[in-house]
């Protein structure tokens, strides 16, 4: 084999591996550009829901004090109030309710109560 001929397999393998080590680059580009536009739009979503969210905890807190005031001795209270107090609608008022561990009264008359002040009725 001879020099000439010898540098043209010389250069043709290496041509063969930078060929190789752009593609497994270009995977690797590819990854983790994909990986920071999903974590840049969870990012822009958690800063987008934040007011709401603060929001959502500052009436969820109004709703628990209005539900445990001791000027209720039963410790029930009408959806409408809860709902004007805190200014929403009544299904937001009822999820939010929700989430303060309340539960509507059995009577269906509109009224609600945190779960520790008014239990279920334990069934026999």
């Amino acid at each position: 084999m001879d020099n000439s001929q010898l540098a043209t397999e010389i250069a043709t393998q290496v041509v063969s591996d930078t060929k190789f080590w752009i593609a497994i680059i270009g995977i690797i580009g590819v990854v983790i550009g994909s990986l920071l536009t999903i974590l840049g739009n969870i990012i822009v979503h958690f800063i987008k829901e934040n007011p709401q969210r603060e929001l959502d905890k500052s009436r969820i807190n109004m709703l628990t004090n209005m539900l445990d005031d001791d000027r209720f001795p039963e410790k029930w209270r009408n959806l409408s109030t809860l709902s004007a107090v805190i200014g929403t609608e009544y299904e937001e008022t009822k999820r939010l309710l929700f989430k303060a561990k309340a539960r509507g009264s059995e009577k269906a008359d509109g009224k609600w109560s945190l779960v520790k002040n008014n239990p279920f009725p334990i069934s026999e």
